[in-house]
């Protein structure tokens, strides 16, 4: 199993997410801004390789406003070698990529705007890691998206648009379950009519579920992925002491971890950790995957 936790490093005194107001957009300070995200994103995947983390979920903002109008600049090819670099030391070192749309992307949304502005920030990400030389196996994980007051139409409408995209697009999607609207079950469902892999997300499926237990629901998932998809992910988290249900905790459960690790370890997987304290959570979680022979 491969370990990992999402876009920011809080121990290497940089950011790989900068970004800048739209009002305040020129060539110059995109050129600059993304210099600095590419440079720390070495340092982090460095930083990684050095103490065993072998997944990372990439930032959204890596480029800002590349999905944007406003943005014509062919960044590209002006990075096309840093990014060629960082796709080489990723795969050099058998790293696993993922990325995470916000939750502004609405593939199913009744808007026609909303769904263009979605499938072209979708279309950004996939070029980022097209950019790197990174196979299908470097994934783009969105929701469902709503439900409109008509679930079926909004199940319809997402596997419409889905199927509309650019193959190279697609290549790359997974749907996870979420915490309020689209359980593990309805995502199986959109994946038996479109095909799209479905992530499974331990911590929402805490929150909503149909009674199935963590096995069970790893096991449903983990079926939908093919040969090119790659391990199936998963994302991890655990319930902040005292908050409102559904809150990412600030630091990892060991106790929790440990289960959840003994109901996944017949599957072969990689964990990103959603844990708000990143990398420190990181580096506990995979000295106890170590202890139980899963990493």
């Amino acid at each position: 199993m491969k370990l990992g936790y999402p876009c920011i490093n809080r121990s290497i005194g940089c950011a790989a997410n900068r970004k800048f107001r739209l009002a305040s957009y020129s060539e110059d300070k995109l050129v600059d801004t993304v210099t600095n995200n590419l440079d720390c994103m070495h340092k982090i995947l460095k930083y990684n390789l050095d103490y065993d983390l072998f997944f990372f979920r990439l930032s959204s903002d890596t480029v800002p406003f590349a999905s944007h109008p406003i943005c014509d600049f062919d960044w590209v090819d002006h990075f096309r070698s840093e990014l060629h670099e960082i796709g080489r030391f990723i795969i050099g070192n058998d790293m696993r990529i993922s990325m995470h749309p916000d939750q502004f992307i609405l593939l199913n949304s009744p808007d026609e705007g909303i769904t263009q502005r979605s499938i072209a920030e979708l279309e950004y990400h996939c070029k980022l890691l097209d950019a790197m030389g990174l196979d299908s196996t470097a994934k783009v994980q969105i929701h469902a998206g709503g439900v409109y007051k008509d679930r079926e139409l909004a199940v319809e409408r997402f596997v419409e648009r889905y199927e509309s995209l650019d193959s190279g697009l697609r290549k790359r999607l997974v749907v996870e379950n979420d915490d309020r609207l689209y359980s593990l079950r309805d995502c199986l469902l959109i994946n038996e009519l479109c095909g799209i892999p479905v992530l499974f997300d331990s911590f929402h499926h805490e929150c909503l579920n149909n009674r199935e237990s963590f096995s069970s629901a790893m096991g449903d998932a983990a079926s939908t992925w093919g040969k090119g998809d790659g391990v199936p992910m998963i994302d991890y988290s655990n319930q902040q002491p005292g908050a409102r249900k559904g809150k990412h905790a600030t630091s990892l459960d060991i106790g929790h971890f440990r289960d959840f690790l003994e109901e996944v370890r017949e599957f072969d997987l990689d964990i990103m950790l959603e844990i708000k304290d990143k990398e420190k959570s990181a580096l506990e979680a995979i000295v106890i995957m170590k202890e139980l022979g899963l990493a």
